[in-house]
């Protein structure tokens, strides 16, 4: 139950900014986009920001998705988790890894098991821990930051990836703060 109202379908505006929300989310708003709406300068600089890390980064889509699933487990936002495990799994994503987001989701207690579990790459493990790091502790170690910039193409890609984290962290806050709940089967 969300704290604060949505805004309501019929009274999402201005239609612009309704207009290219849709627009980013294929022609639906979600109730997170309907709470931000309660602040439409926000919902537009959210919109503008959202769209740029999701469809504007050279970072791999596989490991955008595992670092944004991370981080909603780590925080237990449960709305993000499910609003990306399917984009997870469509960049490539593994069943196996799915798996282990999920028992770490019902266990939340310590970030070993990422670091050891099977079916995850190099890469992967590697993006995982920084996720780690950077949600738990803010600070990453040197080591950890080593391995994901040897992992990645570039550094393009390695500040791109703390982007996402950062960014994902801020929706997971806004979404558990404030209640946000998953989407009724019908809209």
């Amino acid at each position: 139950m969300p704290r604060i109202p949505y805004v309501s379908h019929s009274e999402a505006g201005p239609p612009d900014l309704v207009e290219a929300i849709r627009a980013r989310r294929g022609g639906s708003l979600l109730n997170l986009d309907r709470m931000l709406l309660v602040s439409p300068a926000l919902a537009r600089g959210w919109n503008t920001h959202l769209g740029a890390v999701r469809a504007g980064l050279t970072l791999d889509a596989r490991l955008r998705e595992l670092a944004i699933c991370a981080v909603a487990v780590l925080n237990g936002a449960d709305y993000e988790l499910e609003q990306h495990l399917p984009l997870y799994r469509r960049a490539g994503g593994g069943e196996r890894a799915v798996e282990v987001l999920r028992s770490y989701q019902a266990a939340r207690d310590g970030a070993a098991l990422f670091k050891e579990a099977d079916g995850f790459d190099a890469a992967a493990r590697a993006v995982l821990e920084l996720t780690i790091e950077m949600t738990l502790n803010i600070r990453v170690s040197d080591a950890t930051f080593e391995r994901v910039r040897s992992e990645l193409k570039d550094d393009q890609q390695t500040v791109e990836l703390v982007a996402v984290v950062a960014t994902y962290n801020m929706v997971s806050r806004f979404l558990v703060a404030l209640g946000v709940d998953a989407e009724a089967e019908t809209r």
